[in-house]
């Protein structure tokens, strides 16, 4: 059984696809050679919090600590899940105990671990689960998150799932997938893991320019003019955090798969979406865009395209797709093509940035300020 999956993996990987991360990883570019070189120093420091004899011991702190992307070096995010993750310690050593288990196939474990299960741990999705199996165990179990799969997607790697199937037997065909390219590339899962963020690039191929990713990141919050426009990073950040508490979030809600939210940054082949939601109560998608650096024409452009990619693999015959562009203002150009496009809306958010003094402050001016959001 394990030489007729390893064949399939085989199958799967096409050499253009790592023609590419073997380019990536020839010339590496700062930011991935901190993410490789940064491997031995996270393993030092979490894998003993998660060593059997340690795990009925773990606090809080430990298991939040490994969340915060500044320690880990890889994955952003994963802390907002913390305090829902902690608020049963109990569980969380219990369900870890399950998770790091080799007695047991890993397809075991995750199925142990599925949503609604007397193990589950709420907000301990995926991604979360397979960033701990490759920091514990770094050459055997690769990384599922919204990064590696648009990433594999893009270079023609993502495996087929049949309708139904668990995420414990995804997960494996996924992380065989992984095991063979790395074995192809004669690298740890780590540095793939890596590898899939920098080779990724939108449109669907790899990074083949070369470009720093952390430079590509920082560029996206750069308009034209070179001032920062990182305040659509936080907004988008913002949304994801806050979604229910908005009017958007009365009508539509954020997609979730496997328990996790993943309707933030949704992977496809042609680029990630910035939030992809379904209506509470109609047969509806809601494709978000918030317009960062880009011109109008490339918004309009792109919020079609991921429409027409969730209408042909999300949707099913029936539903409705409608797109909506988050900007800080409008201008001409997108207000007369959207009159053509009847299913795609604009947004325009406010930020109301007050300095208020504080009541029992003993200064003259005291401090304290407040910052909201507003969409309208």
């Amino acid at each position: 059984m394990v030489g007729m999956r390893q064949e399939t993996a085989q199958a799967m990987i096409s050499e253009e696809a790592v023609a590419i991360l073997r380019a990536t990883l020839a010339a590496p570019r700062p930011g991935l050679v901190r993410l490789i070189e940064g491997g031995p120093t996270v393993f030092a420091r979490f894998q003993p919090i998660f060593k059997p004899h340690h795990l009925k011991h773990l606090t809080r702190e430990e298991f939040q600590s490994f969340l915060v992307q500044r320690n880990n070096l890889h994955w952003s995010g994963l802390h907002r899940k913390g305090p829902k993750i902690c608020s049963n310690m109990g569980r969380l050593r219990k369900s870890l105990a399950i998770l790091l288990d080799e007695a047991r196939p890993i397809a075991q474990r995750l199925d142990a671990l599925q949503a609604g299960g007397r193990s589950d741990v709420p907000g301990m999705g995926r991604a979360i689960l397979t960033a701990i199996l490759l920091v514990v165990y770094p050459d055997r179990y690769g990384v599922w998150n919204n990064r590696s799969q648009a990433s594999m997607e893009a270079l023609g790697l993502w495996p087929q799932f049949e309708r139904g199937e668990s995420l414990a037997s995804r997960y494996v065909k996924v992380n065989n997938v992984m095991l063979e390219v790395a074995r192809q590339l004669g690298v740890d899962l780590w540095t793939l893991d890596g590898l899939w963020w920098a080779a990724f690039a939108e449109g669907g191929r790899g990074n083949a320019s070369g470009t720093d990713p952390a430079i590509a990141e920082i560029s996206e919050d750069m308009d034209t003019d070179g001032q920062p426009f990182g305040l659509e990073r936080h907004l988008h950040d913002f949304l994801l955090d806050n979604w229910e508490k908005t009017a958007l979030g009365r009508e539509w809600t954020l997609v979730v798969e496997d328990g996790e939210t993943i309707g933030y940054e949704y992977p496809t082949a042609v680029g990630r979406i910035d939030l992809l939601a379904r209506h509470r109560s109609r047969r509806a998608w809601l494709v978000v865009e918030l317009k960062r650096n880009q011109s109008s024409d490339d918004t309009v452009g792109q919020v079609l395209r991921y429409m027409g990619y969730v209408r042909d693999h999300v949707a099913v015959d029936g539903d409705e797709v409608m797109g909506l562009i988050i900007s800080h203002a409008g201008d001409d150009r997108i207000h007369y093509a959207l009159r053509m496009v009847p299913n795609v809306s604009l947004m325009l958010y406010e930020v109301d940035f007050r300095l208020k003094p504080e009541k029992n402050s003993s200064g003259a001016l005291g401090s304290g300020l407040a910052m909201t959001h507003r969409a309208g």
